[in-house]
């Protein structure tokens, strides 16, 4: 069993940064993919970023590429997202999630098996 946990949202104005952290507990993100999403009010949950297990190969939307970056920390069990230049449309509630197969990460929601509690991201005009 696999537990999430994401911090670091909160408010920051256009052009701010912010850095999310996802702690896991139980198996390690050396073996397990780990896929952040995010969810606008009235929105479907959509893909943002994520990074294998097998070799830390990274993966982004278009939407951030080049202003979100994805990271890990094995030995705290931590994946990291950095969130550079921010945009008033990336305000949403952004969860972390682990898929516990081999294969290469999937931007579908439906195929991770972990998810956390979400983190509150809000960037204002």
């Amino acid at each position: 069993q696999v537990q999430l946990v994401e911090s670091g949202g909160g408010l920051v104005q256009a052009g701010g940064s912010l850095r999310l952290s996802c702690a896991a507990s139980g198996r390690t993100f050396n073996i397990y993919n780990v896929g952040w999403f995010r969810q606008a009010p009235g929105k479907e949950r959509e893909f943002v970023a994520a990074i294998r297990g097998s070799t830390g190969r990274t993966y982004y939307a278009d939407s951030v590429k080049g202003r979100f970056t994805i990271s890990r920390d094995i030995p705290k069990n931590i994946v990291y997202l950095q969130l550079n230049t921010l945009k008033p449309e990336d305000t949403a509630v952004y969860y972390c999630a682990a898929d516990r197969t081999l294969r290469e990460p999937s931007p579908r929601a439906q195929e991770y098996d972990y998810w956390g509690q979400g983190t509150q991201v809000t960037v204002s005009s």
